[in-house]
């Protein structure tokens, strides 16, 4: 078999410990790793900066004790620096190179993983589907004609192409979980404050973004949490201390535990038949694990909860592009792409006052939110409302494009605050990822699983949502899905070797 069919058909614990045997070196796997990254390159566009000639160096040099030796890995072009690696947010702006590495990049290393490219994501990760102006469609191994999703959906079409078995990502608004869903993976949205983002920043989105990976199998998500996880001095905060090994709980029988299922849509709009199916296999794998479910409503988790979250995105993105400004010299309006400059604007034009009074109104709904599903060990829920789109589909056309056009070169952003326009544009950004948010927004972990495939055979999945600081029982959980369904064999017919 070659070192290449092993990479495609492997997780990162079952190549580790292929390395660690002496079966494999981590340099034919790295070697093997490249050569699919080139070979599918132009079919799914997921790479910005190949880091080949270093990822062979270290290959040569890896202890090959370490957990996870010699396996290829990804990071992310957003929110994680690697000393002399250009860092481009998926933007135009001048690219960011830092002479520092992430406490994030220094322990995937410590783990033994070899980055071997940087992934692409949507500018600034702000579009649920990873296209943008400056590095053009990731696109969907499954299905090329389709999204891998967003904002990590570079990381996740590496990872579903089998040019990496695991890959860091990160989610400030289901940028882990909408990809993982898209691809047919496993994408832990992480508790708050459970892994660092220093030096490069103390927290992103007012402590909405957190970081972690996109994986084949439960039991990878649950090593790279045990590898990664953990206070850091420059830190604001930390998540609750883990009662043991991630890994242990995703290896153990969850027991019987007590589900909810959250049909609705916070929006109020359409959800396809698909993604209410998939709905169904997780509630069937779940009884099929001896678990109880219970449907619940939250009717407070609705659109005002969600105006106030893409209020307090915009004032973040502003303020983002303040700093980017002063990184450059310049303003940089005029680089970023027309909806981010509109965001970005808008942002501008809340008062701190408002932002404030709405990150007061998050809090409040998430307390009453955490306190109303205490009781449930996890509550599942989409991720994404229908299968993964036609890659484009979410570009403004019609009234859309003119509306953004009037609102961009005639500057009149304030129009937005007028609800019933605000709410329409809101609209067209999240009509394809209702859910995800609200997690972020109340720092909750949740986990989306690959449970379903179309009949288009495109992957569909949905979250299990935890309690705060609660990643074992999830994990748990998924394992035995997992294992129920066998879905962890799956793989996307993209150049199959």
């Amino acid at each position: 078999m070659s070192v290449e069919r092993v990479l495609w058909e492997q997780d990162a614990t079952g190549l580790a410990a292929l390395v660690q045997k002496g079966d494999i070196s981590p340099l034919e796997l790295v070697d093997a790793a490249i050569g699919r990254a080139d070979a599918t390159r132009a079919d799914i566009n997921a790479i910005v900066e190949p880091l080949y000639d270093a990822a062979r160096t270290r290959a040569k040099t890896v202890d090959r004790k370490l957990p996870l030796a010699g396996v290829p890995f990804a990071l992310k072009d957003l929110g994680i620096a690697m000393k002399g690696v250009p860092v481009h947010t998926g933007s135009r702006i001048p690219a960011f190179t830092a002479d520092f590495n992430s406490v994030m990049t220094e322990r995937y290393l410590a783990a033994g993983l070899i980055p071997i490219a940087t992934s692409t994501s949507p500018e600034h990760g702000l579009r649920l589907m990873t296209e943008s102006a400056a590095f053009g469609i990731t696109r969907n191994p499954w299905n090329t004609a389709h999204t891998s999703g967003g904002s990590s959906g570079g990381a996740a079409a590496l990872v579903a192409a089998g040019v990496v078995p695991t890959a860091h990502a990160a989610d400030g608004g289901g940028s882990i979980r909408v990809p993982a869903a898209c691809t047919g993976l496993v994408g832990l949205k992480t508790s708050r404050g459970r892994v660092p983002q220093t030096p490069l920043v103390s927290e992103s989105w007012y402590g909405m973004v957190v970081d972690h990976a996109v994986s084949r199998s439960v039991r990878d998500c649950a090593l790279l949490l045990d590898l990664t996880h953990g206070p850091d001095l420059l830190a604001p905060y930390a998540a609750p201390t883990p009662k043991g090994r991630f890994t242990t709980a995703a290896g153990r029988d969850p027991g019987k535990l007590k589900l909810a299922i959250y049909r609705k849509s916070p929006l109020g709009m359409p959800i396809s038949a698909e993604t209410l199916q998939a709905l169904d296999t997780a509630v069937a794998l779940a009884r099929e694990g001896d678990h109880t479910v219970q449907e619940i409503d939250l009717p407070y988790i609705d659109r005002d909860f969600m105006a106030d979250f893409a209020r307090t995105v915009a004032s973040a993105v502003a303020g983002t592009m303040r700093t980017e400004a002063l990184r450059v010299g310049r303003s940089v309006l005029g680089d970023l792409e027309r909806a981010t400059r509109i965001i970005a604007r808008f942002g501008e034009i809340a008062s701190a006052g408002e932002i404030y009074a709405g990150l007061q109104r998050l809090n409040a709904t998430s307390r009453r939110l955490i306190t109303d599903t205490a009781q449930y060990d996890a509550v599942l829920m989409p991720v994404i409302a229908h299968p993964p789109l036609a890659c484009g589909a979410m570009d403004p056309r019609g009234t859309d494009e003119l509306i953004e056009n009037v609102l961009d070169k005639l500057r009149l952003t304030r129009l937005l605050k007028l609800k019933p326009l605000f709410g329409q544009l809101m609209d067209k950004s999240l009509w394809f990822t209702h859910w995800p948010a609200i997690q972020n927004v109340s720092g909750q972990p949740s986990i989306a699983l690959p449970v379903h495939v179309t009949d288009a055979g495109l992957p569909l999945g949905i979250q299990a949502a935890g309690r705060p600081g609660d990643e074992e029982t999830l994990l748990s959980l998924a394992a035995q899905m997992e294992k129920i369904s066998g879905w962890q064999a799956r793989r996307a017919p993209l150049r199959v070797p």
